[in-house]
């Protein structure tokens, strides 16, 4: 069983920046890929950034591209997601994700990831 703990989110004006983090727990592989989704209000869950299990790769969608990054550290089975230049669109439950294999390839549906966070809040003030 593998468990995952997001921590970081919050409220921020738009224009600045939070760090969200996903602590893994359980049978976690780090050659797991990791990733973020988001899920506004009354809409679909949306992907936001993957990282191959040695975090090699990087996969970022097109509105989230030069303003977030998203980073993994093996040793303590942790993704991080460093949010740059929020707006009040980037509103939204954030959620950490994770499958049991180290590709990236189809991972932009949420239905191909095993393992769910319960999600952290942000909220841009505009």
């Amino acid at each position: 069983q593998v468990q995952l703990v997001e921590s970081g989110g919050g409220l921020v004006q738009a224009g600045g920046s939070l760090r969200l983090s996903c602590a893994a727990s359980g049978r976690m592989f780090s050659s797991y890929a990791r990733g973020w989704f988001r899920q506004a209000p009354g809409k679909e869950r949306e992907f936001v950034a993957a990282i191959s299990g040695n975090g090699g790769s990087r996969y970022y969608a097109d509105s989230e591209k030069g303003r977030f990054t998203i980073s993994r550290d093996n040793v303590k089975n942790t993704v991080h997601l460093q949010m740059n230049s929020l707006k009040a669109e980037d509103t939204a439950v954030y959620y950490c994700a994770a499958r049991a294999t180290s590709s990236l390839i189809g991972i932009m549906g949420p239905e191909l990831w095993d393992y769910w966070g319960q999600g952290t809040q942000v909220t841009v003030s505009s």
